[in-house]
């Protein structure tokens, strides 16, 4: 019986097909302007966007002016690039345009698509942000794109790694910037640290198109986005505890590769215990004693680092370093460490240097920084099975756009062998048969160990001509990708997401030419040999084509139906023909993981013979609901990684808008006496209380809290015995004192000074300040699930927790300022010192927080200075020579104070 929701689906189409349906009035009119357009010249064209901004400067809206732009940048694409967008691309368009999500296939152009709204948004003059994946399609995509904008009027940046702060703010001042989401999340956080408006890279937060949406809000959100700055160096604590490690036995722990868990059974625990008090590192009788808390950190880590991650898997050991394996691409990530003492973990496992931890100076999610745009769209292959996370966090609606050209593509069910050698000859007799007809296939593979396994079978078996795309070799990866159409071509990849070429039946023709005739000046000779590659190109494709079109035979099912389907989605591109299959054993992990005993049994009763498969759409059913298990797991967890971080969220916004006034407020000396008021207040309260008789007033207590606060020796014992005074008198005397001490400070700096070195202790003072309450945070996020057990809701607690400990660090905040203005004293250079700077040794962190994997590439600042200087070697006047200094040692520019009271005082 039909169901009378799809009977309306039947007759009126979905939702999807009506929304599609509405965007077909403005294609026409869009397609009615061409005749115009394609007689005008390249400057009058270039002058309609004058004429557009012009109309938007009278009141028209971007809306009224969306059919002539886009039917400029289709005509401009045609004159710049050579390339003409389809009308299902200005439909993707008009979707980007109106804030939302287009599920575009791969080779349906994308990157195009992304031009139309991006213009379009660009003439307000408020800038436009285009988000990519990566810095080489930050680069790519702008260099070739900005061809098109540049010939329209409109100036194109672009963020990559390494760049100076000169640069970024030059390229976000242009009217479209290019960037990862990387780079635009560390400039958020780093600008926030800045002591200058001045100093401030980023503009604002207008509008934003996501280039691979899934990848980035997503995958990659199940992290928080961190700077970090370094802690003292505990190798030694990692390498002892590494070696406790091959004396465990499987009874002494237990894994969970579900939860990516790893803990110790009780008697697991007691051999730790045992070794830890025999090595002195144990204090107290258990390991869970409160001053054991570092210890069972690192003794955690070690077992996780031993039993969770697998070398060639999780990560590789290069260069003698540790280079995380992104799970989701298969690409290394040099310059990303897991985080919280894992990663050194990790290196002690590996025996190779051990570098130091790093304590949080600054952190978001990317929830909440894409949240901050006005508007946010996105484009990827995949978005459908994600359209709820998407609606429920980013308000964002998927909309699936038509392809130009029907799917051609044939998806054979999958095919289950009962074990892993099964699979795999299998797997070698179809790549051979294909290869025979001369076509093309693309091998997926869940891991580089896997990738190479294969690699080393198809040796075996006498083939040498095949490509293998995995994190070890993909510096080549846009090359090898390109080619990879060609007739008979065997290409092995990890994780084929977000790669960002094309896989062109054929080969790639322009890449071609670029890397056959680098060397080959413009001239008749270089068109001669450029039409030949083309010719050549084109009777490969046919041959292609006749072969059946690209093969995509996948080795394994991914956790994920996205990344199956971006896999997929390579084949049967622009209408091609194609064919995709996936080759299972009840050994994979996926299957392994979610019960495939019970079915390994069955099928042994059946009588299924060795290297006989079972094929059937049921069984495709069932692993996608095992991969739905999977995906509402991992939204379960960005889900509570976000509701935790709203909590923060709530207090950045109020210290970064309050950074902000101090910044641009020119005199704080109002703000300063508050703050001395308030300190006051507190002390009288707290010592002489408002009932109290004179003899239970805390006289002692109060001068003492009369010089730590206001460095102030006030005769408090000689007022309280006079006749008839009350704590008001006394709040009095206190306060005209304190206030006479820094008029009498105002006056002797002058006024230039006494503001420069108000807002400089203030803001030194607030960020410090706000780095110890991250880290308090951090603590107590750690710890609140347990509060669990006494059946009280730990997110409550965590709101209420941490509120309190914002309140007491903004009480702290007014103390030490207060207490630090009160000692400031001019020394001669004062004036002319430098402003004050953020860190200089922080480092970018991008933090799983199941696994606590740091997936971030620096964001182009160096890494701590950890060099020991001697001490005659160290310039008191310059600091970037004095290396590492103890937060106890003197301080190196001769002050006599020890350095955590001197210049490490805001470090």
């Amino acid at each position: 019986m039909v169901s009378f929701g799809a009977f309306a689906r039947k007759i009126f189409g979905s939702s999807n097909d009506r929304r599609i349906k509405g965007f077909r009035p403005r294609v026409e009119a869009i397609n009615a302007l061409e005749k115009e357009l394609e007689a005008l010249s390249d400057e009058a064209l270039r002058a309609r966007t004058d004429a557009f901004r012009k109309e938007l400067a009278e009141g028209k809206s971007l809306d009224d002016l969306l059919v002539p732009a886009f039917a400029t940048v289709r005509e401009a694409a045609k004159r710049t690039l050579g390339l003409r967008p389809f009308d299902v691309q200005l439909i993707g368009a008009m979707v980007l345009h109106e804030g939302a999500i287009a599920e575009m296939r791969t080779g349906e152009g994308k990157t195009l698509v992304g031009t139309l709204p991006t213009y379009l948004n660009a003439l307000a003059g408020d800038g436009v942000h285009v988000v990519t994946v990566n810095d080489y399609l930050a680069s790519r995509d702008a260099a070739t794109m900005g061809k098109l904008y540049g010939f329209l009027g409109l100036t194109t940046g672009v963020i990559v790694h390494g760049m100076s702060d000169e640069e970024r703010k030059a390229a976000y001042a242009c009217d479209i910037t290019y960037a990862t989401n990387n780079e635009l999340g560390f400039d958020y956080l780093r600008d926030n640290m800045k002591y200058d408006r001045a100093q401030m890279v980023q503009r604002n937060h207008n509008y934003a198109i996501v280039d691979e949406v899934d990848s980035i809000l997503i995958d990659e959100a199940r992290t928080p986005l961190i700077i970090s700055g370094p802690l003292e160096d505990r190798s030694e604590l990692y390498n002892t505890i590494d070696a406790f490690m091959p004396h465990l036995v499987e009874a002494d722990y237990e894994v969970d590769e579900k939860q990516r868990t790893a803990i110790f059974t009780e008697e697991g625990t007691e051999k730790m215990e045992n070794m830890l008090r025999d090595a002195g590192h144990l204090r107290g009788e258990s390991l869970y004693d409160i001053e054991n808390v570092a210890i069972v950190h690192h003794v955690n880590n070690a077992l996780k680092a031993h039993r969770l991650f697998q070398r060639d898997k999780d990560y590789i050991v290069r260069n003698g370093e540790v280079v995380i394996i992104d799970e989701f691409t298969g690409r290394m990530m040099p310059g990303r460490r897991f985080s919280e003492g894992l990663h050194q973990a990790l290196e002690a496992k590996e025996h190779v240097k051990i570098h130091p931890e790093n304590q949080t100076l600054a952190s978001i999610t990317f929830q909440n920084y894409f949240r901050m745009y006005k508007k946010l769209a996105g484009m990827t292959g995949t978005a459908l099975t994600e359209a709820e996370e998407f609606g429920n966090i980013y308000g964002l609606e998927v909309s699936e756009i038509p392809t130009n050209v029907p799917i051609a593509r044939i998806d054979e069910d999958d095919e289950v062998y009962r074990t892993v050698e099964e699979k795999y000859r299998a797997i070698i007799r179809e790549i051979k048969e294909a290869h025979a007809k001369g076509q093309p296939t693309l091998v997926g593979t869940t891991s580089i160990e896997k990738s190479e396994y294969l690699a080393d079978r198809l040796r075996n078996e006498g083939f040498n001509d095949f490509q293998v795309l995995n994190a070890r070799h993909h510096e080549q990866e846009a090359s090898i990708v390109a080619q990879a159409g060609r007739p008979g071509a065997i290409t092995i990849a990890t994780n084929m997401a977000g790669r960002g070429t094309d896989i062109q039946l054929g080969g790639n023709a322009d890449m071609r030419i670029a890397q056959e005739l680098a060397d080959l000046p413009e001239g008749e000779e270089r068109d001669a040999k450029e039409k030949a590659i083309r010719a050549d190109i084109a009777k490969l494709k046919q041959k292609a084509l006749d072969a059946g079109g690209l093969y995509v035979l996948a080795t394994e099912r991914h956790e994920s139906r996205r990344i199956d389907n971006q896999l997929r989605g390579r084949s049967g591109r622009q209408g091609d023909p194609g064919r995709s299959k996936f080759f299972l054993s009840l050994q994979d992990d996926l299957m392994r993981i979610f019960g495939s005993d019970r079915m390994d049994s069955m099928l042994q009763k059946l009588g299924l013979k060795e290297d006989e498969a079972i094929i059937h759409p049921w069984i495709n059913k069932a692993l996608e609901k095992a991969q739905k298990k999977v995906e509402a797991r991992n939204f379960d967890i960005r889900k509570n990684l976000l509701k935790y971080d709203d909590v923060m969220n709530d207090q950045r916004k109020v210290v970064f808008e309050q950074r902000l006034e101090l910044m641009d407020g020119g005199n704080l000396s109002g703000t300063v006496a508050d703050m001395r008021q308030d300190v006051i207040d507190d002390m009288i309260a707290k010592f002489i209380p408002e009932t109290a008789y004179a003899e239970q007033w805390d006289l002692d207590g109060l001068k003492e809290a009369v010089v730590t606060n206001l460095n102030l020796d006030l005769p408090v014992h000689e007022w309280a015995a006079e006749e008839g005074i009350d704590e008001e008198q006394i709040h009095e005397r206190v306060t005209q004192a304190a206030n006479a001490a820094a008029a009498d400070r105002a006056e002797r700096f002058g006024p230039d000074v006494m503001a420069y070195v108000e807002k400089s202790i203030v803001l030194q003072a607030l960020d410090h300040l706000w780095r110890e309450h991250l880290v308090n945070l951090d603590h107590l996020r750690s710890v609140v699930g347990f509060r669990g057990y006494a059946q009280r809701d730990p997110l409550q607690e965590y709101k209420t927790e941490g509120f309190e400990l914002f309140q007491a660090m903004l009480g702290n905040l007014r103390q030490v300022v207060t207490s630090q203005l009160m000692r400031v004293e001019l020394v001669r250079e004062a004036a002319d010192a430098p402003p004050p700077q953020a860190p200089s040794d922080m480092r970018g962190q991008h933090i799983d927080a199941t696994t606590g994997e740091d997936d971030f590439n620096e964001g182009g600042v160096a890494l701590a200075d950890n060099r020991v200087v001697p001490a005659e070697e160290r310039d008191p006047e310059n600091p970037s020579t004095w290396g590492r200094v103890g937060r106890n040692e003197a301080c190196p520019c001769g002050s006599g104070k020890k350095f955590k009271h001197c210049h490490g005082a805001f470090g």
